[in-house]
């Protein structure tokens, strides 16, 4: 069973999306605002989460601010869906680029809610079996360059600087990693980083590499290169 939290300042909407997430046999705690979700989540109370479902827009403190600290603290591979009315393309973009693993916009489906909480936290589960190997079957970390992946330690380091990845894009960089040099198209990544999710779009691509490609500037060396009109590959060298 998995133990999520529910942020959300609509009463009703939070129950409904309590409800949708318990009928798929998960433990859910719900709060009001986002200063009781930095409280759940870093406070000294805090609980043991898997993943944060976490509305936007609401008042003193929203959503992306909530995303924002969480990412910057030692919790900062816990996986986030945002939940906002907001259906631009420029609002999903922000909120990814905030470090979002997905992004529901509402009114929505409870089912649909409910799928792409199962999709992320899969992708999360990936993860989590990778790391829980016994040492002798662990998979050997990769090395490109300056860069150094660790996929039993759920670590990535570049020039000796750890680079805090969230789940989604610690799949893509993996991917990418595992094929220097090759050139490997959106779809590609879809298929190969995220298990044949079907709600991963190419949009949702762009912008998780444009965040890894961040983080990496960050530490002084980028080794993701576009080719335009294909995709991306990892520089060999």
């Amino acid at each position: 069973m998995k133990h999520i939290l529910v942020v959300d300042d609509d009463p009703h909407l939070r129950d409904v999306v309590v409800y949708a997430l318990q009928r798929e046999g998960h433990g859910v705690t719900a709060v009001h605002d986002g200063r009781a979700a930095l409280d759940a989540l870093l406070g000294p109370s805090c609980k043991h989460f898997d993943l944060v479902v976490l509305d936007i827009l609401m008042p003193e403190l929203d959503g992306l601010e909530v995303c924002r600290r969480l990412r910057a603290s030692q919790r900062a591979h816990l996986p986030v869906v945002f939940l906002s009315s907001r259906d631009e393309e420029i609002d999903k973009v922000l909120g990814l680029e905030m470090g979002g693993d997905d992004y529901v916009t509402k009114p929505f489906s409870p089912r649909e809610l409910a799928a792409r909480v199962k999709a992320v936290l899969r992708r999360a589960d990936l993860v989590t079996a990778s790391a829980a190997q016994p040492p002798a079957d662990a998979p050997k970390p990769l090395r490109v360059g300056p860069v150094l992946l660790d996929v039993a330690r759920h670590e990535v380091r570049c020039l000796d600087v750890a680079l805090k990845l969230t789940v989604t894009e610690f799949g893509l960089l993996a991917a990418l990693m595992e094929r220097p040099g090759t050139v490997l198209s959106r779809a590609q990544l879809m298929e190969r980083a995220y298990a044949y999710d079907n709600l991963i779009t190419e949009r949702t691509i762009d912008t998780h590499v444009k965040r890894v490609r961040k983080k990496f500037r960050d530490a002084g060396h980028d080794p993701i290169e576009t080719v335009h009109g294909v995709g991306y590959k990892l520089r060999d060298v």
